[in-house]
């Protein structure tokens, strides 16, 4: 497919608000702009330019999709890869790399230069250090995407032992001149600490990586690090105010026309510092966590919009991560300071309610009514209680399959089927 065509495609998602069409696909294919540009779809999009010095990439995608998308990429053109840039440090953008290197050694071409933000390699020392933790949490998210041919974890070790290390790093902008092209790179912290996105004036095009992922801002992950909401949107109002007529992201669509970005980017930037807002406004008016999570909300029409459906990360995850960033981990309420071990508070509730089959009957009751939320309180409180009750951990895992149809993120979605993959063994286990 053509990178018009794909425009095409993004402008009528776009401008019609189509939902029911695929916007991120994992197809290893490349579509070509011009002779100069081309992007391969992938797990993490690689965005090619041609350039009288070789070829500059934006990001190497992950490790398991790398040789397709290396396959496609020479398909299109045997020069060398002179530069490479990473949008930032997550393994889906730079996973890939040593796969990149091992093919242009095979081709006697010299080893790319690697740029990216002066904290990637802080990145790579992290994952490196909580190794187990990062291929847990990671195989707990995508392990239906793993299954679905979009595996995230290629090997043993979370960060690949051959990824290629940055030769060059900067701290706010810098400028590279590859051959007759020219990039200004530009560092926010948005997702990550480490994201840098490209402004190429030759092209009126601006290469995202993740600040724009065709669903609403991965900025609240549960699992992982701070993110930076209103930094994300300061970004996104500085890519907007060089008026791009062309956008490469790193997940999903390119999309064409200027006031069509100008537009998006607007109303993304605007979802972010609304929440944003709403949250520090009840913060400073003494809420505590829970009362602001129940009561900051996103008008549901921008969570209709085709590129802020809440699919990948959601508002009510983001409004946490607000609060951890300006109010820490305390979520204001006094017992939960030094709170007593879950499972002691769950045996003393259990005794009160006379044993943990009521939990389980009232938790089933209430799931059946639509209260997912309260039903996985109460049937947590019986498994806690007894870890050993099979009727618990069987209810646990209706419950929680029950929830998981209900929401929207791929956040939620996995760490409920991780709950219910869990007690669905625990419950075969007592039979």
């Amino acid at each position: 497919m053509n990178v018009a065509d794909l425009l095409e495609l993004s402008s009528r998602i776009i401008d019609e608000r189509i939902t029911d069409e695929r916007a991120v696909r994992i197809t290893n294919e490349l579509s070509e702009l011009d002779d100069a540009i081309a992007m391969v779809e992938s797990f993490s999009n690689v965005v090619a330019l041609r350039t009288t010095a070789g070829l500059t990439l934006f990001d190497a995608s992950g490790k398991a999709t790398a040789p397709g998308v290396i396959d496609s990429l020479r398909a299109w053109s045997d020069e060398p890869v002179h530069t490479l840039v990473y949008t930032h440090g997550h393994i889906d953008h730079v996973g890939g790399s040593g796969a990149f290197v091992a093919d242009g050694r095979a081709r006697g071409h010299r080893d790319p230069a690697v740029v990216g933000h002066e904290q990637v390699q802080a990145r790579f020392e992290r994952y490196r250090t909580t190794d187990g933790w990062n291929r847990s949490i990671n195989a707990r998210q995508f392990g239906a995407t793993r299954r679905a041919g979009g595996a995230m974890l290629d090997g043993d070790r979370f960060l690949p032992d051959d990824v290629a290390e940055c030769t060059t790093t900067f701290s706010d902008r810098t400028g590279l001149r590859v051959g007759d092209l020219r990039v200004e790179l530009r560092h926010a912290r948005g997702e990550t600490d480490d994201h840098a996105w490209a402004w190429l004036p030759e092209h009126r095009a601006v290469v995202v990586g993740d600040f724009l992922v065709w669903a609403f801002p991965n900025a609240g992950n549960p699992q992982k690090v701070q993110r930076y909401p209103s930094e994300w949107a300061a970004a996104l109002r500085a890519m907007a105010a060089l008026e791009p007529e062309l956008l490469l992201p790193a997940h999903g669509l390119p999309i064409g026309g200027r006031d069509r970005i100008a537009s998006v980017l607007d109303t993304i930037s605007g979802a972010l510092e609304r929440l944003v807002a709403d949250v520090l406004d009840g913060m400073n008016a003494g809420a505590v966590l829970d009362e602001i999570v129940h009561s900051v909300r996103v008008d549901p029409d921008v969570l209709a919009l085709p590129f802020l459906r809440p699919t990948y990360d959601e508002p009510e995850f983001i409004v946490r991560n607000v609060w951890r960033l300006y109010g820490g981990w305390w979520d204001g309420d006094p017992a939960q300071l030094k709170p007593a071990p879950k499972g002691a508070l769950a045996t003393e509730l259990a005794a009160l309610t006379g044993g943990t089959g009521p939990l389980v009957q009232r938790a089933r009751a209430l799931s059946d009514g639509g209260d997912h939320r309260l039903a996985c309180h109460l049937v947590e409180l019986a498994v806690q209680a007894d870890p050993d009750d099979g009727e618990a951990h069987a209810a646990r895992a209706e419950i929680y399959e029950a929830r998981r149809s209900t929401e929207t993120s791929l956040m939620a979605k996995a760490i409920y089927r991780s709950a219910a993959t869990e007690s669905r063994a625990s419950a075969d286990d007592q039979v």
